[in-house]
């Protein structure tokens, strides 16, 4: 269950299966390029912090990894939860959260809660996924437009009014960069989908800005020279009153990094019939994402789009993220010096393109036609994502979730007395139907038809209440409760409580395994009696005859069956 994938593949390696995951390493290293150094700038940090994650995290990730051909690495999913951290709690802070964040999804791991990520409603992923594009999008406006505002406000509504009061000091040249670039990285796979258009744009705009003198910003002006080695490990320093503030923004973290690279897992296993292993991959990012800091890198995480362009290039093993890995940092070694002359609006428009491609629009109009509840939940989580905060969102999201589903449940769970109402077509063609049976007078039957649990508990006693005169027997029909929870216990004891008072005598009938076992350990078998519960509603009916001094009679029908009914 625990075993890296590269160790499951290894008797599979052969020198042309080598060779093939080579060049699809070289390929997604080129790809990740542009990539990890715009989400490393949009998170609030310096570039090489972003290529350095790419390296040492995309590395643990394919070596440690449950899945054959993911790429990990800085994600724009990422970009919004730790620009709020540096801003809050600097750098130091940040290695916490990550280091924090590596900690959760390992015991997540190591606790096989991987198969658990897929029980998030899919209307809180695409809630918060397309409010992180929004936000992403908006704040790639000042560099792609070259607006001249000094500190942009960290919210959306702030960062949107200044740029309106500043939209007189848009830098022509700035624009016509980021618009070329923009346009590149749109057209350019209609020629090659083999070259990412993005490295394309970054060349050619980084030429023009060198070559025709212009004041566009670049790498440089705004970071200053980025190393072209990578760091000797070092730990932050550990605040404890700043762990604990970190202790949320880290949880969303990991649970962003969780959802992430499962999705980016599931959607590669199709892509190439595989399996990946869940809990060995939450361990591997939990690994990246402890390591990863050490050296000055952002949360790692798997990445859908250059996973997905590992595959197509020909990719299948781990081997083939390891080399990726491998060829970022030769590129960082070798040609670092060179990133410094990038433009930023060429890295905006990089990070445009991201935002519009998490944005989800068709997914997000198509459950827009969803029922009401899911509706609620998704504008809820994308509005609290765009206009307050991210980790909110979630939790907000999650909450409305869970109520939601439980007025759900609760609606699909009814409680009713059956003995003379139930007699409708559908009900007569059931051969355990109450209709079937002659219910003597003085016993009432009720029927439970769901689960039995505190949704359900206000439902289960206004029913009890219907009949005005108590009977002498009352029988609770439970063949389709397949699970009960405290309070629909709490519920019958209740009832057993009403019963004892007028003299009624209280029998359950048809009581699965789960309730059985519940009501034993919570000390209502004894009370009610085992002698008052019986696996079906025959038995049920004949004790409440003994009950009443009346001979047992067993099961009568009563009924003419639906197909002599059709033949007459």
């Amino acid at each position: 269950m625990f075993k890296p994938k590269l160790l499951s593949i290894l008797p599979e390696l052969t020198p042309d299966r080598i060779i093939k995951d080579v060049v699809a390493g070289i390929m997604v290293g080129i790809v990740a390029l542009p990539l990890a150094v715009a989400f490393a700038i949009a998170s609030g940090v310096s570039p090489e912090k972003g290529l350095i994650s790419a390296v040492i995290g995309g590395f643990l990730v394919s070596f440690l990894g449950g899945s054959r051909v993911q790429i990990g690495g800085p994600t724009g999913a990422f970009i919004v939860i730790l620009y709020g951290i540096v801003q809050q709690y600097g750098i130091n802070g940040l290695m916490l959260a990550t280091i924090m964040s590596g900690v959760i999804l390992m015991i997540m791991g190591f606790a096989q809660f991987g198969s658990l990520i897929k029980f998030i409603p899919y209307p809180v992923i695409v809630g918060f996924t397309s409010g992180i594009a929004v936000i992403i999008f908006s704040g790639q406006v000042k560099d792609f437009f070259g607006l001249n505002i000094a500190t942009v406000p960290a919210d959306f509504i702030g960062k949107w009014t200044a740029y309106g009061h500043n939209l007189q000091t848009v830098d022509l040249s700035s624009f016509m960069i980021g618009l070329i670039a923009l346009l590149i990285i749109v057209l350019w796979p209609k020629i090659s989908r083999k070259i990412p258009g993005s490295l394309i744009a970054i060349i050619i705009t980084t030429i023009a800005v060198q070559y025709f003198h212009l004041h566009v910003a670049t790498i440089e002006s705004r970071f200053g020279e980025i190393p072209s080695m990578i760091p000797a490990p070092s730990l932050p320093f550990f605040d404890f009153a700043t762990i604990r503030q970190l202790i949320m923004p880290a949880t969303t973290i990991a649970l962003l990094g969780a959802i992430e690279a499962l999705l980016s897992a599931v959607v590669a296993d199709g892509m190439i019939g595989s399996r990946h292993k869940s809990n060995m991959e939450l361990i591997a990012q939990g690994a990246a994402n402890i390591i990863t800091p050490l050296f000055g890198g952002i949360p790692v995480t798997g990445a859908i789009a250059r996973t997905a362009t590992n595959v197509k290039n020909g990719g299948r093993t781990p081997i083939a993220g390891i080399v990726h890995a491998i060829t970022l940092l030769l590129i960082m070694l070798l040609f670092g010096r060179w990133a410094k002359l990038i433009p930023m609006p060429a890295l905006a428009a990089i990070l445009i393109v991201v935002a519009w491609n998490m944005s989800e629009i068709k997914v997000f109009r198509q459950l827009l036609k969803s029922p009401r509840s899911d509706v609620i939940v998704l504008l809820t989580t994308f509005g609290l994502t765009v206009v307050f905060d991210l980790t909110l969102a979630i939790e907000i999201g999650m909450l409305l979730s869970v109520v939601l589903f439980m007025q759900r449940m609760a609606g699909l769970t009814n409680v009713g007395i059956v003995t003379k109402e139930l007699t409708d077509q559908e009900e007569e063609d059931d051969p355990n139907t109450i209709v079937t049976r002659k219910v003597p007078d003085g016993v009432e039957v009720f029927e439970i038809s769901g689960p039995f649990f505190f949704g359900a508990a206000s439902k289960f006693k206004d029913a009890m209440h219907i009949v005005e005169k108590s009977p002498k027997v009352r029988i609770i029909r439970m063949r389709k409760v397949l699970s009960i929870d405290a309070t629909g216990l709490n519920m019958m004891k209740e009832l057993l409580n009403d019963c004892k008072k007028p003299g009624t005598k209280l029998i359950l009938s048809g009581v699965h395994a789960q309730p059985l076992f519940a009501l034993q350990q919570y000390g209502l078998y004894d009370e009610i009696g085992e002698e008052n519960i019986f696996g079906n509603i025959d038995d049920a009916l004949d004790h409440s005859r003994e009950i009443l001094g009346l001979p047992k009679q067993g099961r009568q029908l009563n009924f003419v069956p639906t197909v002599e009914r059709e033949k007459k």
